[in-house]
């Protein structure tokens, strides 16, 4: 269930899902398990820290204020300071000492260290615990130096910070954390699996799609493995169409041809006339006719995929051209071009197909290969007729001519273009028609490396 906010909000949600949520299954995952986690933390730690540790830090400092004070009312003069001294170490783990009224500031001006974090509860229970008193905190390495000036003059307490201090928040802290980041450990190998999975399956139907059979073995959670285990039923399915459709076609070429090949004998045996002549160009039309189409539906299905160097492909075709046409032609590559993985067979009878094309309608032609990290492109212009834009789309269809005839002297069956965008579109990449600056069409093919 998709619940519907207002426009403006739905837009601002969209735009932060594209410029800050991952795009990978992998990470948006990831996201989903990290982000409640460091809440959860969050949450747990905060309240640790208000509950347990600031109650207990409270505790600790109150029976600190709570000795010092004790210690203070002993020095009434009924008793031996060194005395109070001695109790206070044995009973306290308290160092007193007592500065009048003349000589306190030096104890002042020895104390130059600030006190830390640690003594933050200690500062409020000594406010108020001695609210006429001027009170100081000095942290000197875990050692507390704690002074109270009082009319009768300046005691300095010294302890250690643990008395007032529980560093239990820390080792819960790091326990938090460390579970954490085992959990985390965990969740990303297990991730990972599934992941892998669902990646080589899609890798598996891209391969597909460019006529490439590559082996694919579902593994994973059972949602992935059904997914998988589809794909392969699927290709199978499509395959063994593929080869029931060509052995069929296979048979009814054999199948036509026999009767075909019986007529020209007995038009062989007959006299020569006009009338036995025309009936003959309609048979070796037939036989153009039937061997196009057959080329057409089987589309090189049986052809294994290699590394196809498309500049020798390309260059081999040219110069076939370039001796039976007095066209002019000219070339542009360089030696980085990359090679492409697909069917040798067939892509050298699309770009057979394209090249031919201009070399019939044109007297000017311009070729062009290049290619980067992802893709190659085939570029074919001519200076003929060119095609008109309403009718760029009906080219691709079989057996669809402009002109509208069958007649040989005008062109081929027209499954020139038919075969090259089955062949291109097999392969995973596209072909467009546009119009040339040499004045007729421009043919780009490109191909995914």
């Amino acid at each position: 269930m998709h619940i519907r906010f207002p426009m403006k909000i739905e837009r601002a949600m969209a735009t932060f899902k594209r410029k800050f949520l991952p795009r990978s299954l992998f990470f948006r995952t990831m996201l989903l398990i990290f982000v409640p986690l460091i809440v959860v933390q969050v949450v747990s730690i905060y309240a640790y820290f208000e509950g347990s540790w600031r109650r207990v830090g409270h505790r600790l400092s109150e029976n600190l204020t709570a000795n010092m004070a004790f210690v203070m009312q002993m020095n009434d003069g009924s008793i031996n300071f060194s005395e109070i001294q001695n109790l206070a170490k044995d009973l306290y783990d308290l160092d007193v000492k007592f500065y009048d009224n003349d000589n306190k500031h030096s104890a002042w001006r020895e104390n130059k260290k600030k006190n830390s974090f640690a003594t933050h509860f200690l500062v409020e229970s000594l406010q108020n615990r001695f609210p006429e008193a001027d009170t100081e905190i000095f942290d000197n390495h875990g050692d507390l130096s704690i002074l109270v000036d009082t009319q009768q003059g300046l005691y300095e307490f010294e302890t250690a910070r643990k008395n007032i201090f529980t560093s239990s928040i820390f080792g819960f802290v790091l326990w938090m954390i460390g579970t954490s980041l085992l959990l985390f450990f965990v969740a990303v190998m297990f991730l990972r699996v599934q992941v892998r999975s669902i990646a080589q399956l899609a890798s598996a139907a891209e391969d597909f799609g460019k006529g490439i059979n590559t082996k694919f073995k579902p593994y994973g959670s059972i949602e992935v493995r059904r997914a998988g285990l589809a794909f392969t039923k699927m290709k199978e399915r499509i395959l063994r169409q593929i080869s029931e459709r060509t052995q069929m076609l296979a048979g009814v070429s054999h199948d036509l041809r026999t009767p075909l090949t019986r007529m020209k004998l007995q038009l062989a045996m007959l006299p020569e006339n006009k009338d036995n002549q025309e009936f003959l160009q309609d048979i070796n039309e037939m036989e153009k006719m039937l061997d196009g189409y057959l080329s057409f539906v089987s589309g090189e299905g049986g052809e294994s995929t290699t590394f196809v160097d498309m500049n020798e492909v390309v260059t081999s075709i040219i110069n076939k051209y370039r001796r039976s046409s007095n066209a002019m032609i000219r070339y542009s590559t360089n030696y980085d071009v990359s090679a492409v993985q697909g069917r040798e067979q067939a892509l050298r009878r699309a770009v057979t197909n394209i090249i031919e094309n201009a070399f019939h309608y044109g007297k000017t032609i311009a070729v062009k290969l290049e290619s980067d990290d992802k893709r190659l492109e085939l570029t074919v212009e001519d200076d003929g007729p060119g095609i008109p834009e309403d009718k760029r789309d009906d080219v691709f269809k079989a057996f669809y001519r402009i002109e509208g005839s069958r007649n040989k002297e005008t062109g081929g069956v027209g499954l020139g273009l038919a075969i090259a965008k089955d062949v291109i579109v097999s392969h995973g990449g596209s072909i467009q028609l546009a119009d040339s600056d040499l004045g007729g069409l421009r043919v780009l093919i490109s191909l995914p490396l």
